[in-house]
């Protein structure tokens, strides 16, 4: 595995319940600001194998970029650690955004 495979999954297991990140924060953190799909990508394909908490990263606007049944399952799951959605379906990232420090 690639070391920054390693790191995404390592920020992605951090982020506590009640708390999200987005794709692009978590590239940034992990010190490519560049690789927001690149973490998607991971996200995707390793979620089930590393028991990632995928449901806690969403969009920079605030938003679930899933659809479907994949929607619903990621915003249940959001409101059972107590995030709450706007009317807008956006989530109030001064609230419930995660804050790491990049890493160099």
């Amino acid at each position: 595995m690639e070391d920054f495979t390693q790191v995404i999954i390592d920020i992605i297991r951090n982020i506590p319940e009640g708390k999200v990140m987005s794709y692009g924060q978590i590239a940034r953190v992990a010190g490519n600001p560049r690789a927001a799909r690149q973490v998607s990508r991971i996200l995707h394909s390793m979620s089930k194998k590393y028991k990632l908490p995928w449901h806690r990263v969403i969009n920079s606007k605030g938003e679930i970029s899933l659809q479907g049944e994949g929607y619903a399952s990621q915003k249940w799951l959001l409101e059972q650690e107590g995030i709450l959605f706007h009317k807008t379906s956006k989530i109030d990232l001064t609230v419930y955004q995660h804050q790491m420090e990049e890493k160099m």
